[in-house]
């Protein structure tokens, strides 16, 4: 399962890197939504922060869509139930790094999910943030990873009949 953390409109101007961010997190969207990837999309306070930028709107056509007020997702109920079961691996990306992805993540650890956090894919107002909290998701069991390579790993060879179309997002 993919979880997007937080990619709201009136957030994304602020961070470091926010339209790259945007541009990562479509991809991983794309490449879900072709591979059957489920997704859970969460925005926090949507009432004050507004919905999903709706530069990833297209790509969310199937994703589950979970308004958060808490900063850490695990501690919403709605959330953990759009979970898969633990055995599953969730790839994580989104905004802000250090607050809500960070703690979603540590909250996810907590739970007994294996968390692949795509570093390409999350940033913060700060540059020096995003590191720490990498570190620190690092530190705390996360393996980090991109994007190329979760969509790699998704298709797990080049004999998958939607190889070409993947690829194709990636180039």
């Amino acid at each position: 399962m993919l979880v997007v953390i937080d990619m709201q409109a009136r957030l994304l101007p602020h961070l470091d890197g926010g339209e790259r961010l945007s541009g990562r997190v479509a991809t991983l969207l794309r490449a879900a939504n072709l591979l059957g990837v489920p997704v859970v999309v969460t925005e926090q306070n949507p009432d004050g922060l507004g919905a999903t930028a709706d530069v990833l709107r297209d790509d969310m056509r199937s994703a589950n869509v979970i308004a958060k007020h808490t900063f850490d997702a695990t501690l919403e109920p709605a959330f953990v139930a759009a979970l898969p079961p633990t055995t599953e691996t969730l790839w994580v990306a989104g905004a802000e790094a250090h607050v809500c992805v960070l703690l979603s993540v540590l909250g996810l650890r907590r739970l007994g999910y294996r968390v692949e956090l795509v570093a390409d894919a999350v940033a913060s107002r700060r540059a020096d943030d995003r590191a720490i909290a990498l570190e620190r998701a690092r530190q705390d069991g996360a393996r980090l990873t991109t994007v190329e390579t979760s969509i790699f790993g998704w298709l797990g060879s080049y004999r998958h009949p939607r190889f070409r179309e993947a690829l194709a997002l990636i180039k």
